[in-house]
C-alpha cells in the first residue's frame, strides 16, 4: 500500500433517532449496531467473510453485556473470525471508531473493517455502588449510568456538561434570545429534512417488538414531536438564571451508525462503490471545563491536515451538544449558518452518545451528495476537554 492509496467509505447508513424512553427504547443496543453494520454490508455488496475488524462506539455498556462490539458484529452476520472492539471516547466514541479504523487500513493491517457506534440511553441502568461490599446500616444513592459515566464531568462531580455550556454562554456573549433562535432553526430545518424524505437514504428502518408483533420505526422520532412556538418560553435547564432550555441541548437518544471503509485499490479491483474519501482526521485536547470550545482548533487542525481552508469546506457537521458549541465554532472560523448542521443537529434530533461521531459523518457524506457537493467536515466535542474532526470528499460526478 502507498500513501496514495487513500482511505475510502463504500457504504454509510444509520437507524433512526429514539427519543429518551420512547419507540426505540426496546431494542438494546448492540441491536442497533447490528441493524446499522448489517445494512452496510448489504449496500456494498459485499461478503460479511470479507470484513477483518469492527470498532463500534458504545458509552454506556453497563448491563449490555460482554463486549457490546462484538454482539453487534456476530448478529449483523460477520463471522467469528472478524475482532472486534468496543470505543469509549464518549461523545467521539463514534467518529474515534472510525478514525481507528482508518488508521488500521492505513497501517494494512486490515482490508475490509467495519465502523460506528450504537447507544441506547433508554437502556442505561442506575447503578448502587456499594452493594457488593453490602450495606451495615443506613442510606445510599444510586448513580444514574447515563448521568455519572455519559453526561457529567469527572473532575468536579455532579457538575452536568450543560452548566460548562452556561460559562462558554457567558464568555461569547450568547443571551438566550440568539440561542433560541439557533434552536429554532436547527428544529426547523430537521423538520423540514424528516417530511422531505432527505434522511430516508441514510436510515435503515428498525423492527421493534410489541405485544401485536413488530412495529417499523422509520423515521427520526423527536423533531416533529417538539413545536418551534414553544421554544421562547421553555424554562432554563441547567442554571435558574440561565440561558440554555431543553431546546438549545441536545436530548438524550437512541439510536446506531455504521460505515464500510477500505482502501481505494480494493474498492476499485472489486467494484465496490466509493462514496467519500477520508482526507484527514484529528483529535485536539484542552482543559476539561472548555470542551464546549476544543472543536474549534480540532477543525482547524483537519483542515490543515487535508490542505484546505474554511471557504473550501461544502457543508460542515458541527454536533450540537449545545447550541452553543456549533454557535461558537461557526463564529470562530467564519462558517455561514448556510453550511452548517443544514439538516438541523444534536438540538433537534437527539443525540445517542456512543453513536453521534459516526451519525454525523453518515448524514454529512448524504448531505452532500444530495445537494452535488464534494467537501465536508464533521466535529464533536467531548467531555473531559477533547475533540475529533473528520474530512470527507465525494468523488468527482
Amino acid at each position: 500500500m502507498t500513501n496514495e492509496d487513500s482511505i475510502v467509505i463504500v457504504a454509510a447508513a444509520r437507524t433512526p433517532l429514539g427519543r429518551f424512553q420512547g419507540a426505540l427504547a426496546p431494542v438494546p443496543a448492540p441491536v442497533l449496531g447490528a441493524l446499522a453494520l448489517r445494512e452496510v454490508l448489504q449496500r456494498a455488496g459485499i461478503d460479511a467473510a470479507r470484513v477483518d475488524e469492527g470498532f463500534m462506539g458504545c458509552v454506556l455498556p453497563a448491563g449490555t453485556g460482554q463486549a457490546p462490539a462484538r454482539q453487534a458484529m456476530r448478529a449483523a452476520g460477520v463471522p467469528d473470525a472478524a475482532g472486534a472492539t468496543t470505543v469509549n471516547k464518549v461523545c467521539g466514541s463514534g467518529m474515534k471508531a472510525v478514525m481507528l479504523a482508518h488508521d488500521v487500513l492505513r497501517a494494512g493491517s486490515a482490508d475490509v473493517v467495519l465502523a460506528g457506534g450504537m447507544e441506547s440511553m433508554s437502556n442505561a441502568p442506575y447503578l448502587l455502588a456499594k452493594a457488593r461490599g453490602g450495606y451495615r446500616y443506613g442510606h445510599d444513592r444510586l448513580y444514574d449510568h447515563a448521568a455519572l459515566d455519559g453526561l457529567e464531568d469527572a473532575y468536579e462531580a455532579g457538575r452536568p456538561m450543560g452548566d460548562f455550556g452556561e460559562a462558554a454562554a457567558q464568555a461569547y456573549g450568547f443571551d438566550r434570545a440568539r440561542q433560541d433562535a439557533y434552536a429554532v432553526r436547527t428544529l426547523q430545518r430537521a423538520r423540514d429534512a424528516v417530511q422531505e424524505g432527505a434522511f430516508a437514504h441514510e436510515i435503515v428502518p428498525v423492527p421493534v417488538p410489541g405485544k401485536g408483533g413488530d412495529t417499523l420505526v422509520a423515521q427520526d422520532e423527536i423533531p416533529l414531536r417538539v413545536s418551534p412556538e414553544k421554544i421562547p418560553s421553555l424554562k432554563p435547564a441547567f442554571r435558574s438564571d440561565g440561558t440554555i432550555t431543553a431546546a438549545s441541548a441536545s436530548a438524550n437518544a437512541d439510536g446506531a451508525a455504521a460505515l464500510l471503509l477500505t482502501r481505494r485499490s480494493l474498492a476499485l479491483r472489486d467494484g465496490l462503490p466509493i462514496l467519500a474519501e477520508i482526507r484527514a482526521h484529528a483529535t485536539h485536547s484542552q482543559e476539561p471545563a472548555w470542551y464546549t470550545t476544543a472543536p474549534i482548533p480540532a477543525i482547524r487542525k483537519v483542515l490543515d491536515r487535508a490542505g484546505w481552508q474554511v471557504g473550501d469546506v461544502d457543508l460542515f457537521e458541527i454536533n450540537e451538544a449545545f447550541a452553543v458549541v456549533a454557535m461558537a465554532a461557526a463564529q470562530d472560523l467564519g462558517i455561514a449558518a448556510d453550511r452548517l448542521n443544514v439538516h438541523g443537529g444534536a438540538c433537534a434530533l437527539g443525540h445517542p452518545i456512543g453513536a453521534t461521531g459516526a451519525r454525523l459523518l453518515v448524514t454529512l457524506l448524504y448531505a452532500l451528495r444530495q445537494r452535488g457537493l464534494k467537501r465536508g467536515v464533521a466535529a464533536l466535542c467531548i467531555g473531559g476537554g477533547e475533540a475529533t474532526a473528520m474530512a470527507l470528499e465525494l468523488p468527482e460526478g
